[in-house]
């Protein structure tokens, strides 16, 4: 059991996901800061509001949903630039040539075709000799 956990734990599609992780945690640290720290305050200095989750009516906090979503934007739109940006240096890879595979009565036709062709061919020459 225990040779069998360190098989799946060690190849490379889990490892890569644990790295991901990692980096994804990261980089959504500094995205929030980012949203939280530069774009809110001048989304403040803009509509007057640099923080909705203070925004009520009652009970009913309807600020903090309205803090989210924006937030929510920012961080998804800020990850979606930085894939863009990773994916201007991968390698592009060309498709794979495809080998047209043809089954073996079509070759056997296709010879007998030839055949035929070459006997025609042979014939005509004998006719007009």
């Amino acid at each position: 059991m225990w040779n069998e956990f360190k098989q799946f734990a060690m190849k490379g599609n889990v490892i890569d996901l644990a790295v991901g992780v990692i980096i994804g945690g990261a980089f959504g640290k500094i995205v929030s800061s980012l949203v939280a720290d530069v774009i809110m305050p001048l989304v403040g200095l803009i509509i007057g509001v640099a923080d909705f989750s203070k925004l009520a009516y009652g009970d009913l906090k309807y600020g903090q949903f309205i803090q989210t979503v924006v937030d929510f934007f920012i961080i998804s739109f800020s990850i979606f630039l930085f894939v863009k940006f990773l994916n201007r240096f991968k390698k592009k890879q060309e498709p794979a040539p495809v080998v047209a595979k043809v089954d073996r009565s079509e070759e056997l036709l296709a010879e007998i075709r030839d055949l035929l062709k070459e006997d025609r061919d042979i014939l005509r020459k004998n006719e007009t000799s």
